[in-house]
């Protein structure tokens, strides 16, 4: 786990509320406080939709960051600044495999139940944490620093300034 201090809250609130940065990610949960404080756990209802509709639209878990984005971005505009807010997002199952696969690790991608970045949004600092989780106990610390230095790159790579803390 490694805690990043975002230095651009702007910017990077511009990638994970308009741009489409984030989209490959499945939400967990959401709190945005403003006016209220609003709660959106991303557990997919699967009694809501049709057999043929979780098939044919591949509908997981979990409902994806794409799907929830637009409505955290109208709790969080406006003239003011949220409170506060708390997103926890999980990497999709063919994501773990995909990184598991070219990481190297000597893990089946069955055996991780989860690769997180949680963003936290408080006081005017924002923060994002990464989390691993695994079905099995392990003093082994491999797929954790892999994660938080993938977690690194990604950020490098669409250019959002942080320092570790």
């Amino acid at each position: 786990m490694v805690a990043l201090k975002i230095d651009e809250i702007g910017a990077f609130t511009r990638h994970l509320f308009v741009g489409e940065t984030f989209d490959r990610f499945l939400l967990r949960e959401a709190e945005v406080v403003t006016y209220n404080a609003f709660h959106i756990d991303g557990h997919i209802r699967m009694g809501y939709y049709s057999d043929e509709e979780l098939e044919e639209k591949k509908i997981e878990d979990f409902s994806s960051w794409s799907v929830i984005r637009p409505i955290c971005f109208l709790l969080i505009k406006g003239k003011k600044l949220p409170g506060s807010f708390a997103i926890t997002l999980q990497m999709p199952p063919n994501g773990v495999e995909k990184f598991i696969g070219t990481s190297g690790l000597s893990l089946n991608p069955d055996q991780v139940n989860g690769l997180y970045v949680n963003i936290r949004y408080e006081n005017g600092e924002l923060y994002c944490v990464t989390g691993t989780s695994l079905n099995f106990f392990t003093l082994d610390k491999s797929l954790e620093q892999e994660w938080d230095e993938s977690v690194k790159r990604f950020l490098k790579k669409h250019q959002i300034v942080y320092e570790e803390s």
